[in-house]
């Protein structure tokens, strides 16, 4: 698979196998497995989705050498802070079965429960990570739902810029400013729920290209993140559909671009990261 090449040079795969909602259960085992088998050799984890003992059960199982694996996980926002984000980060790798990460996010920059004081939590938190990268127990460092304002905030004291934002990204939820910025700051940005959540499954525009390029809407919108130069990550725990969504060798013409750019029925979950309530 490509890869695209972090800011400190660590290589990451284009495209990311995602484990969101996937259970706690050997279903998750076996996709795992299915997915490594079929070329992904970047998973996707986080504490928050309660499976991490199952993706790494299903990575173990799955045969990959550790080095040729691309491995993520996300720092919950219960865990905020120096000590909790060192212990939260020993808990994971414990669960996952490793013993280092190549990539380590912070999962959303305003928590409820840090909300007063939300600056100064994830500055201690960006401490322990940078501690954690010098460690060599992450190989790179990043956040998930940062606007660029929360970016700046940690920039102001950090020594390690981050490294990537995973944020909410497919048709009609473009997030255009924040992948500006991140451009402007060399951050690689990861694109999830390039389906809209199952949304574009019901858009006729994409349908109707997707019927053009003799491709699934599933095939069209993954095409059209990588396209707009993020890294998507993709999730299922069928065997045809992990192998599908690899499956990506056309391209996406600047018109259809930005006939896709102008959709507006693929709504995104309105989350505002400035305001979530967990």
């Amino acid at each position: 698979m490509e890869t695209v090449a972090l800011s400190n040079g660590k290589q990451m795969p284009v495209i990311g196998f995602g484990t969101w909602k996937a259970p706690s259960d050997e279903i998750t085992v076996n996709a795992v497995k299915t997915a490594v088998e079929c070329g992904y050799t970047h998973i996707d984890a986080a504490a928050a989705y309660h499976n991490e003992m199952w993706v790494g059960k299903g990575i173990r199982e799955s045969g990959i050498k550790r080095e040729d694996l691309f491995l993520t996980s996300k720092l919950w926002n219960d865990d905020h802070g120096y000590e909790a984000a060192l212990k939260a980060f020993e808990n994971t790798a414990a669960d996952l079965g490793v013993d280092y990460l190549d990539l380590y996010l912070i999962h959303w920059p305003v928590p409820v429960k840090f909300h007063d004081n939300y600056i100064e939590k994830n500055r201690e938190t960006w401490r322990a990570f940078e501690e954690l990268y010098r460690a060599g127990k992450v190989k790179a460092i990043g956040v998930s739902n940062f606007k660029p304002h929360h970016i700046d905030e940690i920039l102001e004291v950090c020594e390690i810029p981050p490294m990537v934002n995973q944020i909410e990204f497919h048709p009609s939820c473009l997030q255009e400013e924040i992948r500006a910025y991140c451009k402007e700051k060399n951050i690689v940005v990861e694109a999830y729920s390039p389906l809209a959540n199952g949304k574009a499954f019901q858009c006729e525009e994409l349908k109707e290209a997707a019927e053009r390029y003799g491709v699934t809407v599933a095939q069209l919108c993954v095409k059209y993140a990588l396209q707009h130069h993020t890294v998507p990550l993709v999730k299922s725990v069928t065997k045809e559909r992990i192998q599908d969504n690899l499956k990506l060798d056309f391209t996406i013409s600047d018109e259809d671009m930005k006939a896709i750019d102008a959709i507006t029925t693929c709504e995104g979950s309105n989350r505002d990261s400035d305001y979530i309530d967990f």
